[in-house]
């Protein structure tokens, strides 16, 4: 897949129409992201996403846009990322 829209840092919109809310810990890995850049969308059973966009080396966590990242989750993961 391609990207569409990737103009807000946190949502990535790809050409099947979908958008995706990008994990705050990974959005350093979307920087050099470009509208030709071909994703993989894969379902995770990760405790804090529900899919992953793949590029090449990179696997960033994804949910879908309008749903909620599970908060006390993301606080514990992020705080093992620094």
């Amino acid at each position: 897949m391609k990207i569409r829209s990737h103009s807000e840092s946190h949502i990535v919109e790809l050409d099947d129409g979908s958008r995706w809310q990008i994990y705050p810990g990974d959005v350093d890995l979307t920087l050099n992201w470009r509208p030709e850049t071909d994703l993989n969308l894969i379902a995770s059973d990760d405790e804090i996403s529900s899919h992953a966009l793949v590029d090449g080396g990179a696997r960033v966590r994804v949910i879908p846009e309008g749903q909620s990242w599970p908060v006390d989750e993301v606080r514990t993961a992020l705080r093992k990322e620094s």
